[in-house]
């Protein structure tokens, strides 16, 4: 579904991303593990459109999408769940998810309105509230049903349980896992490294914008891993 070969990258003449390589089967997950500062999400805005290509290739479902607007990215079938959250703070929850809603590329409309309350309750409690008037996890909440809403062949997720309280951390991991068992592609960008490996298939870890250590969750050497993250 998706592959990135050789992608090289740069803010300025800092070199970010070198000769990053990585592929995600349709219906599979993988997690992108590092530290702070190695490239994830400069590898996931660079998949997205945000920062252009110098080198390399990213593509979808076999054609190249290099220079992609991020808003074709996202027509193409992917759902972005930025970190940060990115709601609207002056739109209601009910407004930040039915802007949001169209069926997917394909013209599937797996994840409706009712679905995302269904596995969001907190927010269809919270339907007038404005974005600004949220918790942070519920802000995170809403970022995720809002990209469900597009109904997404494959869904980003870069930090979705940062600085969350550990009862909604479970929340959104739950809810990962259940998006996972619907057939929806992921990617997942966490510092949660056992949580990563326990909902994807493949990891692949990155260390000053390259790639050292790639395989099966289930198999990956975890005294490497440690070492590369530093735990």
């Amino acid at each position: 579904m998706l592959t990135v070969d050789g992608l090289n990258t740069y803010y300025g003449d800092s070199h970010i991303l070198r000769g990053v390589s990585l592929a995600l089967p349709a219906g599979t997950a993988l997690g992108l593990l590092g530290r702070n500062g190695m490239g994830k999400t400069t590898l996931i805005r660079a998949i997205m459109g945000y920062v252009p290509a110098k080198a390399g290739t990213v593509a979808w479902q076999g054609r190249t999408v290099n220079g992609h607007a991020p808003e074709k990215m996202a027509r193409l079938g992917i759902g972005y769940v930025p970190e940060g959250r990115g709601v609207f703070p002056n739109l209601s929850v009910r407004e930040n998810l039915v802007m949001s809603a169209r069926p997917g590329p394909t013209g599937q409309r797996d994840w409706t309105f009712e679905r995302v309350l269904a596995t969001f309750p907190r927010l269809a409690e919270r339907l007038e509230h404005g974005g600004q008037q949220l918790s942070g996890g519920e802000q995170q909440m809403l970022s995720i049903g809002r990209a469900l809403m597009t109904n997404p062949l494959l869904l980003i997720l870069d930090e979705a349980t940062e600085g969350l309280a550990p009862l909604i951390v479970a929340e959104i991991w739950r809810v990962i896992a259940e998006i996972r068992r619907s057939g929806i592609s992921t990617l997942i960008v966490d510092r949660n490294h056992r949580e990563v490996l326990a909902h994807t298939d493949q990891a692949v870890v990155l260390e000053k914008g390259q790639v050292v250590l790639a395989g099966a969750s289930a198999t990956l050497d975890q005294a490497a891993l440690g070492q590369r993250l530093g735990i």
